[in-house]
């Protein structure tokens, strides 16, 4: 049976796109508020929705808020896959367009990336989803690793190792900046993440 469609947009895709709206209010609240100090009512004030619409989608807050990191991390994720499938050129190269795209898209939009790397162990649901895409994030770093490097790339065991003390490593000194306690320049920042990359990921 096909769906009737209203104002162009059938039910499957209204409801998607008010979950869509309410996961940005999240991320937004959280950014701005932190969990202590989010709520369902701020998120739905932020969303320009009600709160039969947010049960619509998620059955608490704590639901909201793991979707709104996970949604965070999935963007993170598919933008560095993205750059480094599609930048040529040798090794260092490749590195470089992916964390330079990672920065800009922490100075361009902070606020998703503060739910990724402050908010995200704000209580234990977060944390132990944090934990989950640390590992996630460690075998992208790992898979990269070996196809960047080849044989001078670590073993698997040992690359996924390395690559989950990258990305716990690298998130705490986005965090620290974003917090104004490390002073870099966006520049500088993106060649520290290079060399942390290739220190951990090659061989000597």
């Amino acid at each position: 049976m096909t769906e009737r469609s209203y104002g162009g947009k059938t039910a499957t895709e209204r409801v998607a796109e008010r979950r869509q709206r309410l996961v940005d209010a999240t991320i937004s609240v959280l950014a701005t508020s932190g969990e202590a100090h989010a709520t369902m009512t701020a998120v739905c004030v932020e969303a320009g929705l009600t709160e039969r619409y947010f049960y619509e989608s998620f059955t608490g807050l704590d639901d909201a808020m793991l979707a709104a990191l996970d949604s965070v991390c999935e963007e993170i994720l598919a933008l560095a896959t993205s750059v480094i499938e599609s930048t040529p050129g040798d090794p260092e190269s490749r590195v470089h367009a992916v964390m330079q795209a990672i920065v800009d898209m922490v100075t361009d939009s902070p606020a998703k990336v503060r739910v990724a790397v402050i908010h995200a162990s704000a209580n234990p649901r977060l944390r132990a989803r944090r934990n989950e895409l640390l590992s996630v994030f460690a075998d992208f770093v790992a898979r990269e690793a070996s196809e960047l490097y080849g044989d001078h790339a670590w073993p698997a065991a040992r690359a996924r190792v390395h690559g989950l003390v990258y990305i716990a490593g690298f998130s705490e000194l986005v965090a620290s900046w974003l917090n104004g306690d490390v002073e870099l320049t966006p520049a500088e920042l993106v060649e520290t993440a290079e060399g942390l990359f290739a220190a951990l990921s090659r061989r000597s």
